[in-house]
C-alpha cells in the first residue's frame, strides 16, 4: 500500500510540473510581440504536449486509487513570478522568453530523473516516464537551439 501511495505522489508531482510548464508557456505566449509568431506555434504545440503527458500520468493516478491533483508545484509560482520581476528589469525580448523556457525545461528533466530514480516504481510506469521524458528532452532541445540562435 505504501508503494501505491509513494507511485501515486510521484505521478502527481510529475502532473504538477506539467501543469507548470503548461502555466510557464501561457505566460510566455503572453509576452510575445507579433514578429515571434513562429513561438506561439511552438509554444502551443508545447501546451498541447503538456496536456497530453498530463492526461496519461492522471489516468494511471485514477488506476492506483488517487485523485489527480490540478495544482502547480510552489517552486512553479515561485518561477513565474521570477519571470514577471526579470521582464521589468530585462525587457521581455525573444532571447529572454526562450532562456526563461530553457530553465522550466530544464527543471522538467530534473522532475523527470528523480521520478525515474524512485526504485518503487513499476516497470510499466517507468517505462512510459521515460517515454514522456524524452518527448519533453525533444523540446528542450529545440528551445535550447532557438536561445542560443538569439544569443
Amino acid at each position: 500500500m505504501q508503494a501505491t501511495l509513494e507511485t501515486i505522489e510521484t505521478l502527481n508531482d510529475l502532473i504538477q510540473i506539467n501543469n507548470d510548464r503548461i502555466a510557464g508557456y501561457e505566460k510566455a505566449l503572453e509576452d510575445l510581440k507579433a514578429e515571434d509568431s513562429d513561438l506561439k506555434a511552438l509554444f502551443s504545440s508545447m501546451i498541447s504536449e503538456s496536456h497530453e503527458i498530463r492526461l496519461a500520468l492522471g489516468t494511471e493516478v485514477n488506476v492506483l486509487g488517487g485523485d489527480m491533483d490540478h495544482s502547480t508545484t510552489t517552486a512553479g509560482k515561485i518561477y513565474r513570478a521570477w519571470m514577471d520581476v526579470k521582464a521589468v528589469f530585462t525587457g521581455r525580448t525573444r532571447e529572454s522568453i526562450l532562456a526563461n523556457c530553457e530553465a522550466g525545461e530544464d527543471a522538467a528533466q530534473r522532475a523527470y530523473r528523480m521520478a525515474l530514480d524512485e526504485e518503487e516504481l513499476p516497470a510499466y510506469l517507468r517505462e512510459m516516464i521515460s517515454e514522456q521524458q524524452m518527448t519533453l528532452k525533444a523540446s528542450h532541445d529545440q528551445i535550447k537551439a532557438l536561445r542560443d540562435a538569439n544569443r
